[in-house]
């Protein structure tokens, strides 16, 4: 336990600025939060960079009931549906090609269970290098962030 928490600890020492992006208000299901006052203060991380297609974060969910993990793509400033979550994306930041890849995403997850009140499970900063440190929590579904790029087409990566 004492060397998870410690490993924890150094993930967050790592990552600048996290406290500060966490502590922000976090805006009401399927709105973009500010995009100046939202972002993680990293000098190093930037939007992705403009080319063909739009921008999308790949994303791994896992059904916990199933074992059944499956590679998405999610649309900045769109909503996406894995099982019986509503994923939206609001913003996806690269590192610059000098500094160590990573992948930014300010995801906010809400479950819309049938005959149920929508739910908000998360809304914050996911980080593919390290998804422990912001991660959903949820009895039967996980949701992290691969990368952040370009994609053309709509055909997603199959699922394992």
């Amino acid at each position: 336990m004492r060397a998870r928490f410690a490993a924890l600890a150094l993930a967050a020492a790592t990552l600048p600025g996290l406290a500060a992006a966490q502590a922000q208000p976090q805006p009401a299901p399927n709105q973009v939060p500010p995009q100046t006052a939202a972002r993680p203060a990293n000098a190093n991380l930037r939007a992705i960079p403009a080319g063909p297609g739009r921008a999308v974060a790949e994303l791994q969910g896992l059904d916990k009931i199933t074992a059944r993990t499956q590679r998405f793509y999610a649309p900045v400033g769109e909503t996406t549906r894995f099982g019986t979550l509503a994923i939206t994306v609001a913003d996806c930041l690269v590192n610059v090609p000098e500094a160590p890849p990573e992948a930014v995403a300010y995801l906010t997850i809400v479950d819309n269970k049938p005959g149920q009140a929508a739910e908000k499970l998360f809304a914050g900063w996911m980080f593919a290098s390290t998804p422990v440190l912001s991660a959903l929590d949820h009895g039967v579904y996980d949701v992290r962030v691969l990368a952040c790029r370009m994609a053309q087409g709509s055909s997603p990566p199959s699922s394992r």
